[in-house]
């Protein structure tokens, strides 16, 4: 088991990923530093992804577009190798998923294309910096996830439901919560709900369909943020051949700073 605390760096995560010593969640992780949802997928339905990226940018928000045949992202982390560097990755086949690979070498078409996704994991150093607790770290588990009954944009084949992540907070941290990530759209923005979960179609706050549950007190809302594994509640819907994302809560560390996404 590889210390995570020794993990503060973006190539210090991605080396791990690549040798196969971090295999799970990597919220907390490379601390100050911007994580991304993976999204790869053949070069003929790049365009309508696209599309439903640009449609969608609360649960989409694009920072870099790989072009075909590439697993390195320039951009954000030039050293990097999208094929090894995130713990654990799925695969999906006409919707349903076929495998939890920790490498993709062996997957790897000439023809993909990757789409790199804000992660609100971004945007909690400065919710941490502010004092406001957040539940899933304390506990070491990945933040609990929820399918809701908010539709996203339908863009060519691409359409279905948006993802929420959701962190438990008191009233006064919620208010917080909301200006602080405001001023991240890059990686999600502010909360899409707070509170009465039923209105946007989740029936059990511990039944999360991505993630692992969190307690929320008596004292707390339920606060939700748009998420990037909507991606993957899409493919479910629209059973694409091939599609490869990662595993949820194991993000790629990017070496791009959380603060210059901020705005404002």
């Amino acid at each position: 088991m590889i210390d995570r605390s020794s993990l503060q760096t973006g190539q210090q995560v991605r080396r791990a990923c690549r040798r196969g010593e971090l295999t799970e969640q990597t919220a907390g992780l490379a601390p100050g530093l911007a994580q991304a949802n993976l999204v790869i997928l053949p070069d003929e339905l790049a365009f309508d992804f696209l599309l439903f990226c640009r449609q969608n940018p609360k649960p989409c928000p694009l920072l870099e577009v790989i072009e075909a045949g590439s697993p390195i992202p320039k951009t954000v982390a030039a050293e990097a190798d999208l094929r090894t560097d995130l713990p654990r990755y799925r695969v999906w086949e006409n919707g349903e998923l076929v495998d939890e690979p920790t490498d993709i070498r062996d997957r790897w078409r000439d023809n993909f294309v990757s789409f790199l996704i804000g992660c609100s994991f971004t945007f909690e150093a400065a919710l941490l910096r502010a004092g406001v607790p957040i539940r899933h770290l304390e506990t070491n588990v990945t933040v609990p996830m929820f399918r809701t009954n908010i539709p996203c944009s339908p863009a060519g084949i691409f359409q279905g439901p948006m993802v929420v992540s959701m962190r438990p907070l008191k009233s006064s941290d919620a208010i917080r919560a909301v200006q602080i990530t405001s001023r991240y759209p890059a990686v999600h923005g502010a909360p899409v709900h707070l509170g009465l979960p039923a209105q946007i179609g989740i029936a059990d706050l511990a039944r999360p369909d991505f993630g692992e549950t969190v307690e929320v007190h008596d004292d707390e809302l339920p606060v939700f943020w748009a998420c990037g594994v909507t991606p993957q509640a899409v493919v479910m819907a629209v059973k694409p051949p091939l599609v490869i994302t990662h595993s949820p809560g194991c993000m790629f560390v990017t070496d791009v700073a959380d603060e210059t996404l901020a705005v404002g």
